[in-house]
């Protein structure tokens, strides 16, 4: 795939530059953290509010792929060996 004429735009660029600062098990923590308060709201009877809450999960999941997969690989691998 030609990836020469695909670029990211300035938001993209400034939203991983600040995400990439965040260690990696941060949004491990975050995903497990989701899961314990979801436990925590299922044993107290609140059974919609565990259920939202242990949604977050898999996204705070997916949030720490795409962060480690920017550290490893970088944005626009061409452009960014420029600066």
């Amino acid at each position: 795939m030609d990836t020469k004429s695909h670029k990211e735009g300035k938001v993209t660029k400034a939203i991983e530059q600040q995400t990439a600062k965040l260690p990696s098990d941060t949004f491990l923590w975050a995903a497990l953290a989701s899961m314990g308060v979801s436990l925590g709201l299922k044993l107290t009877k609140q059974k919609h509010s565990a259920l939202f809450v242990g949604q977050w999960a898999a996204p705070l999941l997916l949030l720490g792929i795409y962060n480690k997969l920017v550290k490893l690989e970088g944005h626009d691998q061409g452009s960014s060996k420029k600066t």
